[in-house]
């Protein structure tokens, strides 16, 4: 466990305006953000068959929480991680069209992550997919679209400003981008998650590209599922977040791998079993589209734009006994 406690933490808003402002937040900016992204919401699946392939495997090491069914036999059923293949899937299953994309409530449990300010095991976002063409599947393509996210979270500050002027946790005008190599060379004698904040501290607001392959030095800034981003057109969009001193990761995008990518980055990974798979085939084939996509955290974003402490208090999880007292103590109220 792992736990920063603010000096002098005093919350501009009471529980129940919270809960006010989280509602808002969340009506407000997806409502904003699928129409800048041409984007149609869907229901989505909480849990997938794991022999579908379509579950996320994140870093490889983290294990879904799974059952089974009455009715499914012995199908191994799985509590998604996240959506990045599913979205995929369904855009070719429900006949979107080019530069047509679909959004979601993802709700996902992550038994295995390491509790803090950021990180629970229950995880809330806003997972999105869109089509793109080959030819599309460009560094540009995937700039102007961070840059269209971006646009609309500022919006969405102004927007809470109005509602909950007192609350509103300002942020930067722009955004920058940069690789993990040039931020690897920058810092060369600084752990990835040292580099992260030194970057966002000195620019308020990055797009953190190339994230899954190996750097110069041998090692990786951090590890990417090798089946759904491209490792070299993927990214991360962090803030310098002043109220606990350290970067905050807002979403994880990229365009999506195509059967090349696909190959090379299974092979990196020692995970070409995979390949075998429903999903994987249906990539290699070329049966899904060429898409864009990623997640942007529900929570996270209300945290960023009230200016909250722990992201326990704009959602309802489970924490350690020793976390709610100290953070009770420090007057942060976890729901």
């Amino acid at each position: 466990m792992h736990l920063i406690i603010p000096e002098s933490y005093e919350p501009k808003l009471s529980v129940k305006e919270t809960q006010k402002a989280i509602r808002y937040i969340r009506e407000t900016f997806q409502d904003e953000f699928g129409d800048q992204l041409n984007l149609s919401r869907l229901s989505a699946p909480m849990f997938v068959d794991k022999a579908t392939g379509l579950n996320d495997n994140l870093n490889g090491v983290e294990k879904p929480v799974s059952f089974t069914m009455a009715d499914m036999g012995d199908a191994q059923i799985e509590i998604v991680h996240s959506l990045a293949k599913w979205k995929r899937v369904a855009l070719k299953r429900y006949g979107f069209d080019l530069h047509e994309g679909l959004y979601t409530n993802m709700n996902a449990i992550r038994k295995d992550e390491d509790l803090d300010n950021y990180h629970s095991a229950y995880v809330d976002q806003w997972d999105w997919e869109k089509v793109i063409t080959r030819e599309e599947r460009t560094l540009d393509t995937l700039k102007q679209t961070v840059r269209t996210i971006f646009k609309v979270i500022k919006h969405m500050e102004h927007e809470v400003w109005y509602k909950f002027p007192q609350a509103v946790h300002h942020l930067p005008d722009e955004i920058h981008f940069i690789t993990t190599q040039e931020l690897e060379d920058r810092y060369p004698k600084f752990t990835p998650k040292e580099r992260e904040n030194a970057i966002t501290k000195e620019l308020g607001c990055v797009f953190l590209m190339k994230i899954g392959g190996e750097l110069k030095s041998g090692k990786r800034h951090d590890g990417r599922a090798p089946d759904y981003d491209d490792w070299e057109l993927n990214g991360d969009i962090l803030f310098w977040y002043e109220p606990l001193n350290q970067a905050m990761e807002i979403s994880s995008m990229g365009i999506r791998v195509d059967a090349d990518s696909l190959r090379k980055q299974l092979k990196l990974a020692d995970a070409e079993d995979r390949l075998t798979l429903p999903y994987h085939q249906m990539v290699l084939n070329e049966e899904v589209p060429f898409t864009i996509g990623g997640g942007i955290g529900q929570s996270r974003l209300c945290m960023l734009l009230l200016g909250k402490a722990h992201v326990g208090e704009v959602q309802a999880s489970l924490w350690p006994q020793e976390m709610i007292d100290k953070c009770e103590a420090a007057n942060i109220h976890l729901l």
